[in-house]
């Protein structure tokens, strides 16, 4: 069964879903312009095991926007003031490509809050995209609405939405976001939540960045502190035969996720 509602968070009234029960809760955060619907059965898969939250940022899906620029580490404190508003404690985070990047930012300066972090598809820096990527970021903005009106994206947002006339907006919105440099490579090496970092084969973000931000998080044990005898608390996935668009979707996904978020991980 399937919960739903809205929390006022920081003037924000922020839509949820809520599946399962049990266990440390888990908040899963959509891509830009997603909505809940985007992970497909992947909130049902790891809702076997514990409490799912999928959220709906500022704007975004059936989450009205309001009169505040779009920024991660708005978006980050919102996920942290719905935890509090919700009552749920120490909370595991999850998030896809801008909803990823927002939990990350979420996590450095509310360590308390995360248990356990999980990323797909983000970069700890602008910069770790690959520069065509940037170029497209760049771009975004409602001069490509009515390109955008054609795509699945926009069917999902237009199902749910309750303006639908506030798309254009959203776009720009998004468009200034992306293009907004951040640099968070001294804060990453901070973060002391377990956290799998998850991307695709064919992603939008080099395996090289890949490599440099798990080792930023400690991963790797370049000291050789690590005796193989149990999992590091730092891990890396790369999904086969998958992209930036289509990772989230992927049927490892779940496993990979599920395993982590064990309490035997």
């Amino acid at each position: 069964m399937t919960e739903n509602g809205y929390a006022p968070v920081n003037g924000v009234d922020m839509y949820w879903e809520s599946r399962g029960s049990g266990g440390t809760p888990l908040i899963v955060t959509h891509g830009g312009f997603g909505v809940t619907t985007m992970f497909g059965g992947l909130l049902d898969e790891l809702a076997d095991q514990r409490q799912v939250i999928a959220i709906e940022l500022q704007g975004h899906g059936h989450t009205r926007d309001i009169d505040r620029s779009f920024s991660f580490e708005s978006f980050a404190d919102d996920i942290a003031a719905f935890a509090e508003h919700l009552g749920l404690g120490q909370v595991d985070l999850l998030g896809y490509s801008l909803g990823g990047v927002s939990s990350l930012r979420a996590t450095i300066p509310h360590p308390d809050l995360v248990g356990k972090l999980v990323v797909v598809s983000v970069p700890c820096r602008r910069t770790g995209w690959f520069p065509e990527v940037l170029a497209a970021m760049d771009r975004v903005g409602a001069a490509g609405f009515q390109m955008m009106r054609q795509t699945p994206l926009y069917d999902a947002y237009a199902a749910v939405a309750p303006d639908l006339d506030a798309f254009p907006a959203l776009m720009d919105r998004t468009g200034t976001l992306l293009r907004t440099p951040y640099d968070w490579t001294d804060e990453v090496r901070s973060i002391t939540a377990p956290t799998l970092l998850v991307y695709a084969d064919a992603d939008s973000i080099p395996t090289s960045h890949a490599a440099e931000f798990f080792g930023l998080l400690g991963g790797g044990l370049a000291d050789g502190s690590w005796d193989g005898s149990s999992p590091t608390e730092m891990r890396l996935a790369i999904l086969p035969n998958t992209t930036h668009y289509n990772v989230f979707a992927s049927p490892l996904l779940a496993d990979v996720v599920a395993e982590f978020l064990s309490d035997k991980a």
